[in-house]
């Protein structure tokens, strides 16, 4: 691990500075993956902004027709949270399946969502349920916000504050998890909204996508069958010592079924 300078802010403002004065500065919050990545002296930043405990990153509520979590919550707080199991119960299964206890304890929803990780499991129910992210400068969609392999719509200096959900009718999550990581080596995010079905598969390819053929099926036959021999593009597909591209499409397809099946059944 390189040196480097340990700060930890004391407000949103304040750390807003820091990163704006030390451009090779980089944020810490549950930090699961960023510490990783300095073990192993794959980063080398001049200051680490710890950002984990500030109370405007903090927080899980209701607003309307709207779930909003603060981007330093924890996956276990949102996996144990009475206000999430009751508005969106599919996103406390979800955050209840991240890696192990310990991550759990220590991750937190904005920095996996920053992060991008193509295994990550949030990103699947930010964009099967429309979110919002909001940052220290603006609202960025869903849509827009994955751009691929751990990029986003993120800027210099720009700082994740909260995700805001939109509250589907129903909705279900279902991975095929790593067995060593947790992370999945594919999952699927079902939905139904008044726009319809909308499905995210995370972890099958370089990154999160829509599964608009399935939507499209699932929009005409709300069942298991309407999935049969649904084409799902290979080219994008991950493949490394653990699965084919035609396994990981594969097993995406299975989780959309049994994500759907968990849905329908209430």
């Amino acid at each position: 691990m390189f040196q480097f300078n340990y700060v930890k802010a004391k407000s949103l403002s304040e750390a807003q500075a820091l990163i704006a004065e030390h451009p090779e500065a980089k944020l810490l919050s549950g930090g699961m993956t960023l510490i990783p990545t300095l073990k192993q002296r794959l980063a080398q930043p001049s200051h680490l902004v710890d950002i984990g405990s500030l109370p405007e990153l903090r927080g899980i509520e209701v607003k309307g027709t709207q779930l909003v979590i603060g981007a330093a919550t924890r996956h276990h707080e949102v996996a144990t949270s009475a206000v999430v199991k009751k508005a969106l119960p599919a996103l406390a299964a979800l955050a209840d399946q991240i890696g192990d206890p310990q991550v759990r304890n220590r991750g937190t929803i904005g920095g996996s969502v920053a992060n991008n990780d193509p295994a990550a499991d949030y990103p699947a129910a930010v964009l099967a349920l429309d979110a919002t992210i909001v940052t220290n400068k603006r609202e960025i969609a869903a849509a827009d916000f994955f751009q691929g392999m751990f990029a986003t719509a993120l800027e210099e200096g720009e700082i994740v504050v909260r995700v805001k959900f939109n509250l589907p009718k129903r909705a279900a999550y279902e991975k095929f998890a790593h067995p060593a990581s947790g992370y999945a080596m594919a999952g699927s995010f079902v939905a139904e909204g008044s726009g319809g079905i909308r499905v995210a598969i995370t972890g099958a390819a370089s990154g999160v996508f829509r599964w608009t053929e399935a939507e499209q099926a699932l929009g005409k036959k709300l069942s298991a069958e309407a999935l049969e021999g649904l084409p799902l593009d290979l080219s994008n597909m991950n493949e490394d010592i653990h699965a084919t591209r035609e396994y990981r499409a594969n097993l995406a397809r299975v989780m959309t079924k049994r994500a759907l099946q968990k849905m329908l059944a209430g």
